[in-house]
Parts: C-alpha cells; sequence; structure tokens
C-alpha cells in the first residue's frame, strides 16, 4: 500500500505543473522574498533582511540561492567601493506577481480576520 501511495504522488510530483511551481515557491520565506522584492524593485541582502521579520542570515541565504537556481531572482554583484550586491525578480517571477495577488485576495476572502 505505501508503495501504491509513494507511485501516486511521485506521478503527480513530476506530471502537474502547479505541484512543479508550489514546490519551487512554496518554502516557508520564498514568498515574502519574492513580495519584498518586488516592492522594492532592487534590494540588498540586509535591507531584505531587516523587511522580513523573524528570517535567519542562513535561511535568507539559502532561499535566495534557491530561487536564483530556478531563476526566479537575479543576483547583481557591483564592484564598486563598498562592494555590495542586489537582488531583483527575474522576467520569469515577475509574471508570477498577477498569480500572487489572485491568491492574496482569495486569502483575504476565506479568512477575513487578517485583511489589511
Amino acid at each position: 500500500m505505501k508503495n501504491e501511495i509513494e507511485k501516486v504522488q511521485n506521478k503527480y510530483s513530476k506530471a502537474c505543473p502547479v505541484l512543479r511551481a508550489l514546490e519551487i515557491i512554496g518554502g516557508k520565506w520564498r514568498l515574502p522574498i519574492i513580495w519584498e522584492i518586488s516592492v522594492a524593485k532592487s534590494i540588498r541582502y540586509n535591507e531584505l533582511k531587516r523587511s522580513i521579520p523573524g528570517i535567519t542570515n542562513i535561511m535568507l541565504t539559502r532561499s535566495l540561492q534557491a530561487l536564483e537556481e530556478h531563476g526566479l531572482v537575479k543576483r547583481t554583484e557591483y564592484n564598486k567601493i563598498p562592494p555590495h550586491v542586489e537582488y531583483s525578480l527575474t522576467d520569469d517571477c515577475n509574471e508570477l506577481l498577477p498569480a500572487l495577488t489572485i491568491i492574496n485576495e482569495w486569502g483575504k476572502r476565506v479568512w477575513p480576520e487578517h485583511k489589511e
């Protein structure tokens, strides 16, 4: 029975684009990171960290690396004095923002006590 359940789970996780997308953006910190970068357009690491309460350096670094690997976040190094790095969203990630806005509105509707 367990083996059959694993086969079904593997089938859906590989074949379903929605599940695949949620695997990429569904980490605890990934959506807040995407949202904060979308608001700022381009943001430095420390600014991003300050804008997301509770995130650790390790989780921010790992989440940014994962988002970059999936082509959602672009890391740009500036070799000025002092050198710094800025993060921005890729075109692929910008295409995702309307869907996130719809999910946000849906969440406010079904969980009304958490409206802004």
